[in-house]
């Protein structure tokens, strides 16, 4: 079968399923959509409430200074709304119109109003969000706890990749069809990834690849992209911390580049500390722009209870990102053979990661057993089932690692992400580096 290579594209993004179930519930609260800058928050709220409701309303508290007036006077909620009518110069019809206010976090006073829309305007449909939510509310802004709904987006995935360049059809084989009749999309798919691997999940990004194919522009967004990142810092920070910030930020592409990929303080510089560059990395963390992995030195179910916090990875946001970051080549990544061994598969892992998160309910570590001196890439947890997770770049198959840990775990479910097909072996399943989205449904005809 053969999918029509789309010449340009809209963003269609998965998270929309979910705000319009959020949409009909009739138990909703105001939603709260985390996302760093530019994962594509305006833009999905934006065609949701352009198509879904009559009306639609837009705040942005970043914007236009009228807005904090309109919090600054209590919260009665009769008068709100039409303050916000007056500002904004449309009705608000309860059920048919969404408010939308953006940018939240710099006008607290906003976030502290979603629990009166919860408590005495529940007929009212509010969405929120904020490039910098976390960040504002790890320092101390008023949340509204247990009154609002809240969804992530993130870089758009390599599914939604798929459905903007391949279209809706191959999104469906890829998400959908039986794993072990993918064998004939092989190409076509690792092709796609490819692009993936140079575009990332920015969505500016991967338009500006679908539309017209101009390899620099798409760079050029990238930098961009990043600059606005570290203006970010400069901006927010405090200035006690604002150059390790910076420190963390730059050492996260060579920390990945190392075999165990363990983020270690002494290669930011000689003789750091935990307790000085902690705080920076919790701020890029409650940014939205990094992901932290933490280690687990004891398979035990939950796995949360065995969380090691002394030992951790960190990754990007996004690897297209970090492909600009550290100037990979394009000609490389895009017409290269090898890209997924390249950079010892830091590309790779950066990737499953990105995925997992998307993909997989509850926490995601790595396991390190000091014990048996055992180290696999990802351990995740499926309902009562440990599922370990083995990254292979390359072709090689050996996965000593795994058959090791099934030894010692009989009732996991080992995973092996590799650029060979789908096969189920007596302990051991091998999903193709493309079909990452699938992991967590290999999780039940557990072998004895």
């Amino acid at each position: 079968m053969i999918f029509e290579v789309r010449k340009e594209c809209k963003m269609e993004r998965e998270i929309y399923e979910k705000m319009l179930k959020w949409k009909n519930d009739p138990y909703r609260k105001p939603l709260i959509i985390y996302g760093a800058r530019q994962v594509g928050k305006s833009y999905i709220v934006k065609e949701f409430g352009e198509k879904e409701f009559e009306g639609f309303v837009e705040l942005n508290c970043d914007q236009d200074e009228r807005i904090a007036g309109i919090f600054d006077h209590g919260f009665r909620t009769d008068r709100l709304i039409s303050d916000i009518e007056i500002v904004s110069g449309q009705k608000i019809l309860s059920g048919k119109t969404l408010i939308f206010i953006d940018e939240i976090q710099e006008v607290p006073k906003a976030l502290s109003a979603l629990k009166y829309f919860c408590e005495d305007a529940p007929e009212y449909h509010i969405i929120a969000a904020g490039s910098l939510l976390g960040l504002a509310i790890h320092e101390g802004a008023s949340f509204p706890v247990g009154k609002v709904d809240e969804l992530s987006l993130y870089p758009m995935t390599f599914p939604e990749f798929v459905k903007a360049r391949l279209g809706s059809e191959a999104y469906e084989r890829l998400t959908k069809a039986p794993l072990e009749d993918m064998e004939s999309l092989t190409m076509l798919f690792t092709e796609a990834l490819q692009e993936y691997f140079f575009t990332g999940g920015m969505p500016e990004a991967v338009q500006a690849f679908i539309d017209g194919r101009e390899m620099n522009r798409v760079r050029d967004i990238q930098k961009k992209i990043l600059a606005d990142y570290s203006l970010d810092i400069s901006k927010h920070a405090k200035p006690e911390i604002l150059g390790r910030i910076h420190q963390v930020w730059n050492s996260i592409p060579q920390q990945l580049a190392k075999s165990n990929k363990k983020f270690v303080y002494g290669d930011i510089q000689k003789g750091a500390r935990a307790a000085n560059f902690k705080p920076a990395i919790q701020w890029l963390m409650d940014a939205g722009i990094i992901h932290k992995i933490s280690r687990v030195r004891k398979a035990g179910i939950p796995l949360k209870y065995y969380e090691d916090f002394s030992g951790f990875k960190l990754f990007l946001l996004d690897h297209g990102l970090m492909g600009a970051m550290v100037d990979a080549s394009i000609s490389e990544i895009l017409l290269g053979k090898n890209v997924f061994e390249e950079y010892k598969g830091t590309f790779t892992e950066q990737y499953v990661v990105e995925q997992l998160i998307c993909y997989v309910n509850g926490g995601i570590y790595y396991y390190d057993s000091e014990s048996s001196k055992l180290e696999l890439d990802f351990l995740i947890q499926e309902e009562n089932i440990l599922i370990p997770i083995e990254v292979k770049a390359a072709e090689n198959l050996r996965s000593k690692s795994l058959s090791q840990f099934y030894k010692e775990h009989r009732g996991s479910r080992p995973i092996r992400l590799s650029m060979s097909a789908y096969r189920q072996q007596d302990w051991l399943t091998n999903i193709p580096l493309f079909a990452a989205c699938r992991i967590s449904e290999i999780h039940g005809d557990v072998p004895a």
